[in-house]
């Protein structure tokens, strides 16, 4: 340095040329277009870019006949630059139903039975003699019966090769059993029929073939020619059908039948709600009905049941409808909170009409203002209650 320079207290860094980049691989800022394109795209990639997108990520819902097209396409537009396409998603994945034969893993027939010595051994005959041309489970629990049934199961367990017997030890419920059939099972496809003697057995097939259509749940509506059910418990009947197809917005021809099959994976979608009860089938159904799962319907009939009912009609009638009530409050609330908002709106117009227009002096009444704030409340529940069902469902 020359004499009497002073020196830079802070002299600038030397700097250092950077290496050139590769002509393949240009900087990434100098990529980047005025909105974002990126210049080192092919043409025809940039057009397709809304497609491309997705199924990059794994988010191509059209299965595998669009995956098929799109590749087809992109190989006329260019092959030599044609990227490779992820394989088709399964329906887990893409959340699309998948209707697989019923046969690719046998069918289960779940029988739950309680104190049925007289009818089970029937029962269990027509069942192992089905010919469904799949491999045969018959799954009968003893639901930790009282009588000779759990003595007339194993009599019969070593005549018929198909079938395997589950033993309670005390009666845990109708909806036990079941989820305990349920949770044995090993095939894909699960039928469940009563004990005793009720149900046409011959129907299981008509059933299977709707589940082999891509339903998820077919069951067997009593509303044949030959029909057997106690005038006394006809009305409770129909009233609690009535109010469930209301609330859950689709006809439901029987609520409760107990001649269903179902694929598995459903059922124990919902295995977590379902009661232990007689209520079990009432449950899965307004599930099903309330969230969109395809549902099917044979007509079927019903024959003289051998023994003594189970059901309590005043009881059980009592808690159907609170169950009904409560089901399609969890899965859609809307449903129970805007009647009774409307009924409530219908009163305070009422009380309010009464208020102005009859009253020689208008005033607003006791009644005119607690109907309104009735009306809010019940109204803000059931909108704050859909928005959690709504998040949940994220």
């Amino acid at each position: 340095m020359a004499p009497g320079v002073p020196r830079a207290k802070n002299p600038a860094p030397r700097r250092h040329p950077r290496p050139p980049e590769p002509l393949h691989h240009p900087p990434r800022d100098s990529r980047r277009g005025p909105r974002g394109r990126c210049r080192g795209q092919p043409a025809h990639r940039l057009a397709l870019g809304w497609a491309w997108r997705p199924l990059a990520h794994g988010l191509d819902r059209d299965g595998q006949e669009g995956t098929s097209a799109l590749r087809a396409a992109w190989d006329r537009l260019g092959p030599s630059r044609t990227p490779r396409l992820p394989p088709p998603r399964t329906a887990i994945e893409s959340e699309i139903p998948a209707t697989p034969r019923y046969s690719s893993s046998g069918v289960t027939i779940l029988v739950p039975a309680y104190n049925e010595e007289s009818a089970v051994e029937g029962v269990v005959e027509r069942l192992c003699g089905l010919e469904l041309g799949v491999p045969l489970t018959v799954l009968v629990v003893n639901d930790g019966s009282t009588d000779g049934t759990g003595a007339k199961l194993k009599e019969l367990s070593g005549r018929f090769e198909a079938l395997k017997v589950i033993d309670h030890p005390r009666n845990m419920g109708y909806g036990a059993a079941l989820k305990t059939g349920f949770g044995r099972a090993a095939t894909d496809v699960v039928v469940i029929t009563d004990a005793d003697g009720t149900y046409p057995e011959d129907r299981i097939i008509d059933l299977l073939a709707c589940i082999d259509g891509g339903a998820d749940m077919a069951i067997g509506a009593r509303t044949g020619a030959d029909v057997h059910i106690p005038l006394i418990r006809r009305p409770a009947k129909a009233a609690l059908r009535h109010l469930a197809s209301f609330l859950a917005g689709a006809t439901i021809p029987d609520l409760n039948s107990g001649l269903r099959a179902f694929r598995r994976a459903f059922v124990m979608q919902y295995r977590p709600i379902l009661p232990d009860g007689f209520s079990f089938t009432t449950t899965i159904t307004l599930a099903a009905m309330t969230t969109g799962h395809p549902v099917d319907y044979i007509t079927i009939n019903y024959a003289h049941r051998a023994g003594s009912s189970k059901i309590r009609p005043i009881r059980d009638t009592l808690g159907f409808t609170a169950l009904i009530i409560r089901t399609v409050l969890y899965f859609n609330p809307l449903k129970v909170f805007y009647p009774l908002a409307l009924l409530l709106l219908g009163m305070l117009l009422g009380f309010l009409s009464y208020d102005l227009f009859w009253l020689d002096e208008p005033n607003l009444g006791d009644k005119t203002v607690f109907m309104f704030v009735a009306f809010v409340q019940v109204l803000s529940v059931g909108l704050l209650a859909d928005l959690i069902e709504k998040k949940s469902r994220l």
